[in-house]
């Protein structure tokens, strides 16, 4: 997609580099990529248009070192990168088709229990109005099919589960679980008892995502209904 700068303002200095924007972005998320591969100068600038170079004193007091690989990964992480104008327009694209995809594999006409095309799924999108957003498919999908729902009849397989959730994780883990929050129970001594409705298609994500703060400790057990 092309360079751009990514800035950060530590002391009341401005900082700059020249990154790769994928690239830059792939670092930010938390990718495995080399911060050689990032940068398009192994410079670090206050004014990166001028060509205005930063001091090594700057450097040192701002974020107590003068090595330009690990100056460049904290503006990259701490910082902000300039984001194309372009590059937005690519990345809602990318996810609407994320998530006329999922739809069309996971959602059925609850009249005739048919799947719909990817294309009808699309007008639908189209003729609802939704706003898409570039965000996770499953904290945007609530709103997305209910507003496709006034379109044409929709209705996502989904699979009920319990869940206990011991005390000392209940607070990192209640942002990923309330999304599908049929109802909850806090026990006696702190753990979080939920039963959620989740659609089947976005289950490994959500177990991912899940054990990732948990570290594995979470009791699940199928609902049967």
């Amino acid at each position: 997609m092309g360079n751009v700068i990514a800035r950060i303002k530590v002391g009341g200095k401005h900082f700059e580099i020249l990154v790769d924007v994928d690239k830059a972005l792939a670092l930010k998320k938390g990718g495995d990529v080399s911060i050689n591969e990032v940068l398009a100068v192994d410079r670090i600038f206050t004014d990166a248009k001028k060509g205005d170079n930063a001091s090594s004193k700057d450097l040192e007091e701002a974020f107590k070192t003068q090595d330009s690989g690990e100056v460049a990964t904290q503006i990259i992480k701490r910082g902000d990168i300039e984001i194309p104008i372009e590059y937005k327009h690519k990345e809602l694209s990318d996810k609407a088709k994320q998530i006329v995809n999922f739809l069309s594999k996971n959602s059925v006409d609850p009249r005739t229990g048919r799947p719909y095309t990817p294309e009808r799924i699309e007008n639908a999108i189209k003729e609802s109005g939704v706003n898409i957003t570039n965000k996770p498919i499953d904290s945007q999908l609530k709103e997305i099919t209910e507003k496709i729902a006034k379109i044409i009849p929709l209705k996502i397989e989904t699979k009920k589960v319990k869940i206990t959730i011991p005390a000392r994780y209940s607070g990192q883990a209640y942002g990923i679980v309330q999304t599908y929050k049929e109802k909850e129970e806090w026990m006696n001594n702190g753990d979080l008892e939920i039963v959620l409705n989740i659609p089947v298609g976005l289950q490994m994500e959500f177990y991912d995502k899940l054990n990732a703060v948990t570290h594995g400790s979470v009791i699940s057990e199928e609902v049967k209904e």
